[in-house]
């Protein structure tokens, strides 16, 4: 799931303040789910741009409106009967979300309120961990269902660096090296031969090439 963070106050209200009427839409899917972009922080945010330009006199409309994903075009269409009542939107969804809605609504300026981090995973409430890069070259297959580009600090496709110590990383004796649990997570499951099959670098070229070919495909 896409991890997202909503960004300082003082930055948002730079992006949106040569704009009278303003509106904030979140966005029910991920970041709402991680607590950054759906409508109770689309409702927080609101009132914090009011308080802000009311201390400056600035005479704003800021409403807020959330729909169910900000990354799906009919869904998007919720916002077509009031969009033109404004002259910016705010979107507290993640960047592909903020694209889409700009892609909608070309004449009027779209900012995003939050940034987007990572793809990943709840640890606890308020604690996430990157667990995906969407790299397009998954190796999961062969390493144990354990990624080594977000979990090895040195995204290393092929086994561990020098810098391994006692299962830990050279960077930190609290961070666990990649390697050694992908080695122990074979073990474990009887499948150590995959741990000797050399994985190719990673091939950037082809990625995006198959973007390409999914957008023409997507149009």
């Amino acid at each position: 799931m896409v991890k997202g963070k909503r960004k300082p106050l003082e930055e948002i209200k730079a992006t949106v303040s040569r704009y009278k009427r303003i509106l904030i839409t979140g966005c029910g899917g991920c970041v709402s789910v991680c607590l950054a972009g759906g409508q109770r922080e689309v409702e927080i945010l609101s009132a914090e741009l009011k308080s802000e330009f009311k201390k400056e006199s600035a005479v704003k409309r800021i409403d807020g409106f959330t729909v169910e994903r900000q990354c799906n075009m009919q869904m998007l269409s919720e916002l077509d009967d009031i969009i033109n009542e404004y002259d910016a939107v705010l979107s507290m969804a993640c960047g592909a979300g903020v694209q889409y809605t700009a892609e909608r609504f070309p004449k009027v300026p779209v900012f995003p309120a939050i940034n987007t981090m990572a793809i990943g995973v709840d640890r606890e409430l308020g604690v996430y961990e990157e667990k995906c890069r969407a790299c397009g070259e998954c190796v999961l297959a062969y390493t144990g269902g354990i990624c080594p580009v977000t979990s090895c600090a040195k995204g290393l496709f092929n086994g561990p660096c020098g810098g391994t110590n006692n299962g830990a990383c050279e960077i930190s004796d609290d961070i666990p090296c990649a390697w050694n649990e992908i080695y122990n997570r074979l073990k474990e499951q009887n499948r150590l031969e995959d741990i000797i099959e050399l994985q190719m670098p990673m091939q950037w070229k082809n990625q995006i090439k198959r973007i390409v070919v999914q957008d023409l495909y997507n149009k």
